[in-house]
């Protein structure tokens, strides 16, 4: 077994300087998106979300990006799910994106609201069908007694709508509206590279160097 404390790697990539951003964090994020995506990162998309429970207690999981713009970052999913109750009790949650390669991270925090109905039934429209059909198979979050619910719920489904399934109703996207971003940059030395971006009261952006 390898000696997990050993491990370690120098950062010497790039470096992220206040002289060579943007003052809009959104267009920082297009751009190491972009890259993320010409590097042919893996799953260059995905992305965690952080959710806190009634409890108190968070949760993380992976999901991914469907589109972004300067109103926010959407994802669709099950409005059933833990995630779904947990931004239903408190809605506010963190995104990261982890660009490993590229020795990147983004940070996102902020509000979260539902799409519209419309902007969910158009993204469902162009899901592969055995996607369509997953949606409704199944009970997300909840306990299953085996595999075999979901195959039958997705053979009862798919008879059901003859292959043209409609959104279900707790299906679909919500939209974080952020009010921090924070870029990271792998440096030598762990000298790294750490920009944040605050939404001011006057709904403009600070930025700000953080020690790393």
């Amino acid at each position: 077994m390898s000696n997990i404390s050993d491990m370690r790697k120098s950062y010497e990539r790039g470096e992220l300087t206040e002289t060579n951003v943007s003052e809009q964090p959104v267009r920082i994020f297009e751009q190491w998106f972009n890259e993320a995506v010409a590097a042919k990162v893996p799953e260059p998309n995905a992305m965690t979300l952080a959710t806190v429970g009634a409890n108190g207690r968070p949760s993380t999981r992976i999901v991914l990006i469907k589109s972004f713009d300067a109103q926010g970052i959407v994802w669709y999913t099950n409005y059933n799910s833990r995630k779904g109750h947990e931004l239903a009790e408190h809605p506010y949650a963190a995104l990261q994106f982890h660009w490993v390669e590229l020795e990147r991270v983004v940070r996102i925090e902020g509000r979260v609201e539902k799409v519209s109905a419309e902007e969910s039934d158009a993204y469902f429209a162009k899901r592969p069908l055995d996607s369509r059909i997953g949606a409704w198979a199944s009970p997300q979050s909840e306990v299953i007694p085996g595999r075999g619910v979901l195959i039958e719920n997705a053979a009862k489904y798919a008879a059901k709508f003859l292959l043209q399934p409609p959104r279900p109703p707790h299906w679909g996207g919500y939209r974080l509206v952020p009010d921090m971003w924070e870029f990271w940059q792998g440096r030598k030395s762990r000298l790294h590279d750490r920009l944040r971006y605050r939404l001011t009261e006057e709904n403009r952006w600070l930025m700000e160097r953080l020690a790393p």
